[in-house]
C-alpha cells in the first residue's frame, strides 16, 4: 500500500476512520519556517465534520498535536510528526455490514486485494484520512505564503446546478463554501432534499492558485498538471479533474484554445496556467468532480464476503454531499503539489545553485 506523497516535500499518513488516531510524518520542510499552529488548526476547522446540517453529524474536534520537528515555533529541518485523535467513532453502527460490501465504496476492492478489510467506516479507505492531508497542506501553505503564492477554493456546482459567477471571498463565509451567492439556496435545498430522502448528491469544487512563478513542473514524468490531476484523483470520491478549459477544449479549434502572448503576458488562460507540464505564470485553474456520497440510507443490492447476494442497509453518519468538505481537501492538495514543485525547481538552473554556494 502506498501512503507517501511527493518527492522533495513529502508526507506519509497513517490511521483509520475508527482507529485511535490519524497521523502523518512530513519531511522536506525547510528549517526556519514559522509553524503557526493556530493557522493549521483553522484549516482543519474548515474541513472538520459536524459543523452544520449539510455535513455528517459525527463530532470531531480534530485538534492537532505536533510531536516533532518544531522548536520554539520554527521548523528544524527534521521530520515533523502530526497527530489527530479520533473522539466520536461509533463502531457499532457498522456491525451489520461487517461481512457485506457497501455499493459505491472500496469495501469490495480492498477485500479482494488484501483478503480482509476494516469494515469500521471503511478503515483506511475512509475520507476521514483526509484530515492529515489538510494538516500537511496547511504547512505547505505557510511555506508558499512566504513567497506570495495564494490558493483559494469553493464549490461551483451541486446536483448538476452550475454557478454563474465565482466569488472566492464569499465562499469563505458560506456554510457550504458556495462560490455563487445566488445559487447557494438552491444548492442547500438540493442537499437537504437528498438527505431527507435518504440519498446524496454530487458536486464540483473549484480551486485557483495565483501569483505562481513560471517554471514549476518536472517534465517528462513529474509534470505539474499530471501531478495535480493525480493529487485530485487521489481524494476520496473524485471521479474527474479539469485543468483550464478542460473537457471543453476538445470541442474548440486551435485558434480558439491557444493562449496568445503579448509582452505583458498571456491574453487568455485556456491552459489553466500549465504548458508542457510547466507553470507559465498564469493562474492555476482546477475543477474537481465529486461523485454523490455512496453512503446512503436506501436498501441496495450487494453480496457478502462469500459472494452470496444480500441487501445492504446502512446506519451511521455521512455527508449528503462530499464536495463541500472535499473542496478544502482539494485546496490543500494543490498546496502540497506546489510546495513540492517549488523545492524541486530550485535546482533547475546552475545560477540558483551558485547563488547559494558561491
Amino acid at each position: 500500500m502506498s501512503n507517501k506523497f511527493g518527492k522533495k516535500f513529502t508526507f506519509t499518513t497513517f490511521g483509520e476512520s475508527h482507529g485511535s488516531a490519524l497521523g502523518c510524518v512530513v519531511d522536506g520542510v525547510p528549517a526556519g519556517l514559522n509553524i503557526d499552529k493556530k493557522f493549521i488548526q483553522s484549516e482543519l476547522n474548515r474541513r472538520k465534520p459536524g459543523q452544520n446540517e449539510f455535513s455528517t453529524s459525527r463530532k470531531e474536534d480534530d485538534k492537532i498535536e505536533i510531536l516533532s520537528g518544531v522548536f520554539e515555533g520554527l521548523s528544524t529541518g527534521t521530520p515533523i510528526a502530526l497527530i489527530v485523535f479520533n473522539e466520536d467513532n461509533k463502531t457499532k453502527d457498522y456491525e451489520n455490514i461487517k461481512n457485506i460490501f457497501r455499493p459505491g465504496h472500496a469495501d469490495f476492492t480492498y477485500f479482494h486485494k488484501y483478503g480482509l478489510r476494516d469494515y469500521r467506516g471503511g478503515g483506511r479507505s475512509s475520507a476521514r484520512e483526509t484530515v492529515m492531508r489538510v494538516a500537511v497542506g496547511a504547512i505547505a501553505k505557510l511555506m508558499l505564503n512566504e513567497i506570495g503564492l495564494n490558493i483559494k477554493s469553493g464549490v461551483c456546482e451541486i446536483a448538476g446546478m452550475k454557478a454563474n459567477k465565482l466569488d472566492f471571498n464569499y465562499a469563505v463565509k458560506s456554510e457550504i463554501y458556495a462560490l455563487d451567492k445566488q445559487k447557494e439556496q438552491s444548492w442547500k435545498d438540493a442537499i437537504m432534499g437528498a438527505k431527507k430522502s435518504h440519498d446524496s448528491v454530487g458536486g464540483v469544487a473549484h480551486v485557483k492558485a495565483t501569483n505562481i512563478p513560471t517554471g514549476l513542473g518536472e517534465p517528462l514524468y513529474y509534470k505539474l498538471d499530471a501531478l495535480l490531476a493525480e493529487a485530485m484523483m487521489g481524494i476520496n470520491g473524485v471521479k474527474a479533474v479539469e485543468i483550464g478549459e478542460g473537457f471543453n477544449s476538445s470541442s474548440l479549434k486551435g485558434s480558439q484554445n491557444n493562449d496568445q502572448i503579448k509582452s505583458n503576458g498571456f491574453l487568455t488562460n485556456h491552459s489553466g496556467g500549465v504548458l508542457g507540464g510547466i507553470s507559465n505564470g498564469e493562474t492555476i485553474d482546477l475543477k474537481i468532480y465529486f461523485k454523490p456520497t455512496p453512503s446512503i440510507f436506501i436498501d441496495q443490492n450487494t453480496v457478502d464476503t462469500s459472494n452470496i447476494e444480500q441487501k445492504c442497509t446502512l446506519k451511521g453518519r455521512h455527508d449528503p454531499c462530499i464536495a463541500i468538505r472535499g473542496s478544502v481537501v482539494a485546496e490543500s492538495m494543490t498546496a502540497l503539489v506546489l510546495a513540492d514543485m517549488v523545492l524541486l525547481n530550485m535546482s533547475s538552473k546552475m545560477k540558483n545553485i551558485t547563488k547559494i554556494y558561491l
